[in-house]
């Protein structure tokens, strides 16, 4: 890839965070982590099946601590668990953010064993007129294999 490539991603609990290290380490791509500007409860049912679920729940898109200004990228890789079948409520602030016109994403998703749902289609419908790639999907941080695979979708989607 020689466009300029930003990493985004929201992590609560490391998982995303390792991917995202990951397919940096093979990029040497800019790097931004979306937080909110009030954080998540560091209990897990807490955040997951309380904050989050009502997010969710009443469609709210919770402020973000600092935004990333996405005009000077080519490629946007967008890392976000899977939470309540969706993307995390704050990725799809940072997606309504900024604006993605002509600008290519590659969504990276983990999951605790739900899968990518709809999460692919749901960024293309908030980051208008932009194209969205087949994302690349992994269970919690990954095995020993990931590494790998993250080179051979990093090959498929050059």
């Amino acid at each position: 890839m020689d466009k300029k490539i930003l990493i985004a991603y929201f992590s609560w609990g490391g998982n995303t965070k390792h991917i995202a290290e990951l397919i940096q380490k093979e990029t040497n791509a800019d790097i931004f982590r979306i937080e909110t500007k009030i954080p998540y409860p560091t209990d897990y049912n807490e955040a997951a099946y309380g904050v989050a679920k009502e997010q969710h729940e009443k469609n709210i898109h919770p402020e973000l601590k600092e935004n990333k200004d996405v005009s000077g990228y080519d490629v946007i890789f967008v890392g976000t668990p899977a939470w309540w079948y969706e993307m995390a409520p704050v990725v799809k602030t940072f997606l309504e953010s900024n604006n993605f016109e002509g600008k290519i994403i590659a969504p990276f998703i983990t999951h605790g064993g739900g899968g990518k749902y709809t999460i692919k289609e749901e960024m293309a419908k908030l980051a208008k007129g932009s194209k969205v790639l087949e994302p690349f999907v992994v269970y919690g941080k990954g095995n020993s294999d990931t590494e790998n695979e993250i080179k051979e979708w990093l090959n498929k989607i050059k």
